[in-house]
């Protein structure tokens, strides 16, 4: 892999997997472009590490209470959500250990990943027909921003996209659906990393460096896509993303059918 395919494809997952459009989606559409191939994924997992450092950074404050709140009885409010992330996370877990093959499958399928950006952009555009929830997350609702998410591992299937939009579908107000979608992605891709941190062993003398800077760029991007989707969400234009994903679905399919 080139400095430039590095850079290029980490910046691509950076925007991606915070905007909701899917980063895995994204990087088998892009790299199946350039006709960037990489044994395993180790880049995937490297990016999502540049990713994950994104999310504490712009959550910091609120991930240190919840560390807290591990050793603080009193911090009830901290220790509920605490047990709502891991609601959230055990449909993802099971999903991922359960159809692993399935899924690792889909990733070599531009064509599935097309179509599953179309449905990303469906899932997004029915925001727009519900109307806008004042309620916090709920445990029936963490389960369900969970399911949302394990259907995410699918590429082209947004991960923020489908959990916040499922959120906002079931009344949760909308701030509140992205907050926990993001901080939702701190076990789920801690865990990936965790789940395939022997595939970091494969990685090549010569590749280490476009690696890095791969993962350099996905956090800095990644930390810019936190701020921007937070900002459109509070602007009631969250169903945009929609045509974005519609258009990415189509082109693909017009390229690798």
């Amino acid at each position: 892999m080139s400095y430039l395919d590095a850079v290029l494809l980490g910046i691509i997952q950076g925007l991606t997997e915070f905007l909701p459009i899917s980063s895995s989606g994204h990087l088998v559409l892009v790299q199946e472009f350039l006709g960037v191939k990489q044994p395993g994924v180790s880049f995937e997992l490297l990016v999502h590490l540049g990713t994950l450092l994104a999310v504490l950074v712009y959550f910091r404050a609120g991930i240190c209470e919840l560390l807290k709140a591990v050793y603080t009885p009193a911090m009830k409010a901290e220790r509920k959500m605490i047990g709502l992330l891991i609601a959230g996370t055990i449909p993802a877990g099971l999903a991922g250990v359960l159809f692993k093959d399935f899924f690792e499958e889909a990733f070599s399928s531009p064509v599935v990943t097309s179509c599953m950006l179309l449905v990303t952009g469906l899932l997004l555009l029915s925001t727009r027909f519900v109307s806008k929830g004042e309620s916090q997350v709920s445990w029936p609702t963490a389960v369900l921003i969970g399911v949302a998410q394990s259907l995410a591992i699918m590429p082209g299937i947004s991960r923020s996209g489908s959990t916040i939009a499922v959120g906002m579908l079931a009344g949760v107000q909308p701030s509140r659906a992205a907050e926990f979608s993001f901080l939702l992605a701190v076990p789920a891709i801690a865990g990936a990393v965790v789940f395939k941190a022997r595939d970091l062993m494969a990685v090549s003398t010569a590749d280490t460096g476009p690696f890095l800077v791969g993962s350099v760029f996905a956090f800095v991007f990644g930390l810019l896509a936190v701020y921007a989707v937070l900002k459109v969400i509070r602007r009631g234009k969250f169903e945009y993303f929609a045509y974005y994903c519609f258009a990415a679905g189509a082109m693909g399919l017009y390229l690798f059918i």
